[in-house]
């Protein structure tokens, strides 16, 4: 049995995550009880991270770094022993009861601080970093939470895969988020990708919904989108190494992510004027896809060490069919 001050405390950390993730928070109803809290427990950590960092402007920068820091304090009591409020207490249980390294806990706040200092990217390479700290972290600590069975060898693999899948859906929330980033003033598209399309950050950060109309602006979205695609293809076999009842909702949240990559395509990349969503009915088949999802039995010798993607665009080229991957 739950205690009843951390059944509240359980209760708030879930009310922030129907509240703020939509597909997350329906991917997660397939989890067993306690793997479900835990999930929970995490995505409140991060969300509460990230709309701090969200509020940033040129004149309170500064003060909101302040408060990251203390953020960053309240997590190390939490993992000491002395948690304070109902999502910190929440998140020293989730350390305790699946032996969630810290590492990703504190990469995911010097991922996010990111945002307090750079707001333009110059290459792919800068962006994946970016990537990296705030998604490919979260996809580690949810490792932990839903288990590997084949042990701690086998972990370190599916870590891999999972931090490839937090990468693919950040990349999504990118291409999704366009407008609604440009009006704080952030631009996350590569200056490099741009430039071979014909733009700038400064476009996305000044030219509005007009932009959309640009010759280049369609090929860039869909060169972007192939990257996206990329990634989530070499990161699904991971899915197979996960405890079997975890495995349903890795699957609802790489398919459920996905899917805004077909929205985006519908509404013909426009994510400057219109953010791109997936309709109810789509997502209940989602849901629906996840239940009846069963992984293949993984091929170890197939797995090496982890996902592999090589991105080759051709240098001559302008659109997304000249990108060759390989995952």
């Amino acid at each position: 049995m739950i205690a009843h001050a951390s059944l509240d405390d359980a209760s708030e950390c879930a009310r922030i995550t129907m509240a703020h993730a939509r597909t997350f928070s329906l991917a997660s109803k397939l989890l067993p009880g306690a793997k479900r809290r835990a999930a929970y427990a995490l995505y409140a950590f991060c969300r509460i991270a990230d709309d701090l960092v969200d509020q940033a402007d040129h004149d309170n920068v500064s003060e909101l770094a302040v408060q990251l820091d203390a953020y960053r304090s309240q997590l190390q009591a939490a993992l000491d022993g002395r948690p304070s409020g109902p999502i910190f207490r929440e998140v020293a249980w989730v350390a305790r009861e699946y032996d969630v390294s810290p590492a990703p806990l504190f990469e995911l706040l010097d991922g996010v601080q990111r945002d307090l200092e750079s707001q333009t990217y110059a290459t792919w390479e800068e962006l994946e970093q970016y990537c990296e700290g705030v998604a490919s972290s979260v996809g580690e600590m949810c490792t932990y939470v839903f288990g590997v069975p084949a042990g701690p060898a086998m972990r370190t693999q599916a870590i891999r895969y999972a931090r490839t899948l937090g990468t693919a859906m950040q990349l999504t929330n990118i291409l999704r988020d366009v407008g609604e980033d440009a009006q704080r003033g952030r631009c996350y598209l590569p200056a490099e990708d741009m430039a071979r399309f014909g733009l700038t950050p400064q476009d996305v950060l000044t030219r509005g919904p007009e932009l959309a109309s640009h010759a280049g602006w369609a090929p860039l979205m869909a060169y972007e989108v192939s990257r996206a695609r990329a990634l989530y293809a070499a990161a699904m076999p991971g899915i197979a190494l996960l405890d079997g009842d975890a495995q349903r909702c890795a699957a609802a949240c790489a398919n459920g992510y996905a899917g805004i990559l077909t929205a985006i395509e519908a509404q013909k990349y426009d994510t400057i004027s219109t953010r791109a969503r997936i309709g109810r009915i789509a997502r209940v088949g989602i849901l629906w896809n996840a239940w009846r999802y069963r992984a293949p039995a993984p091929d170890l010798s197939a797995l090496g060490h982890g996902p592999r993607i090589v991105w080759e665009p051709n240098a001559g080229a302008s659109n997304a069919d000249s990108l060759i991957r390989l995952a």
